[in-house]
């Protein structure tokens, strides 16, 4: 396995897990500690997914990197694709809904009810899928 390989795997097997983690370990989680309150639960959660996407942004560079250098087979690149392609969706089609709705939240009103938070975790398999696809793959290699 070339370094490039390599390093490709172990990104999209971090990037995997750390999505696992955060998003349906952190985030329902810390809606039961005692004290949270949906504002603070909030608070946080924008603050931990701004700082997850960012760091999904850099794995998703040095995927596109360690594949122009290592040019793996097309099933590999149609499931890394697909992997940052849920991220792009996230963050510009339904993250900006769940801002929105937030926003009206910590400003103390009541927000309707919104299906973004289900999009958001569709993607969120669907990205889980992908990684766990692009990570197999490249251990096949």
């Amino acid at each position: 396995m070339s370094t490039s390989a390599a390093v490709a795997t172990a990104v999209t097997f971090v990037w995997m897990g750390m999505v696992l983690a955060i998003s349906f370990v952190e985030a329902p989680l810390k809606f039961q500690a005692p004290g949270v309150t949906v504002p603070i639960g909030l608070g946080i959660g924008r603050l931990v997914f701004r700082v997850l996407n960012l760091v999904e942004g850099l794995f998703a560079l040095v995927l596109l990197i360690a594949g122009v250098t290592h040019m793996p087979g097309t099933s590999v690149m149609v499931a890394a694709a697909s992997a940052v392609g849920a991220l792009l969706v996230q963050l510009t089609v339904v993250r900006p809904h769940l801002s929105r709705r937030s926003d009206v939240v910590l400003a103390g009103g009541d927000a309707p009810y919104s299906l973004a938070h289900h999009w958001y975790i569709a993607l969120e398999v669907l990205k889980i899928a992908a990684l766990l696809v692009t990570g197999s793959l490249l251990l096949a290699e």
